[in-house]
């Protein structure tokens, strides 16, 4: 099993809707619409040649400078017989960061959605039980998005010097 080979089955079902093909380190990178993203990794898990039926971890990143797709969704797939691993990445605006939920289709995207959800504000739609799994009930804003200082500027305790500043 090939990334060539992966890239031209996907290619043959879904044409353009997927893109930004990359290959860091050998691992296949690609891009799919936000809405297809059930429909992509329902095809990576059924068909017989691919068989990705097993998801490593799915998490989110923020790109704040990104106009209308500051979110991405990110999705590790592995097909365990060929030992081959590709991910999916999903882009959505922060202002409505919906995406549907994988948790049917692998069992494991239950609390990693829910841990994504907690962390970034990305709502998977189907999702059985899209509650704060780490964070306090209380909270009303995502704590990994990029909208905040990395440090408090108005705190007096820190010796700049001993930060080399």
């Amino acid at each position: 099993m090939t990334n060539e080979i992966i890239k031209q089955r996907l290619t043959d079902k879904f044409g353009e809707q997927i893109t930004e093909w990359e290959e860091p380190y050998g691992m296949l990178t690609f891009r799919a619409e936000a809405q297809s993203n059930l429909k992509v990794m329902q095809f990576l898990f059924d068909d017989e040649q691919l068989r990705f039926r097993f998801l490593t971890d799915l998490t989110a990143i923020h790109f704040p400078d990104r106009k209308d797709e500051e979110l991405c969704v990110v999705y590790h797939l592995h097909n365990l017989v060929d030992n081959v691993r590709l991910r999916l990445k999903v882009y959505v605006p922060s202002a409505k960061p919906d995406v549907y939920t994988a948790s049917q289709l692998f069992s494991a995207a239950n609390w990693m959605e829910r841990e994504t959800y907690d962390f970034f504000g990305v709502n998977f739609i189907g999702h059985p039980n899209l509650i704060r799994i780490l964070n306090v009930d209380e909270m009303d804003y995502f704590p990994m998005r990029k909208e905040y200082e990395m440090e408090d500027p108005t705190r007096r305790d820190k010796d700049n010097e001993m930060f080399g500043r």
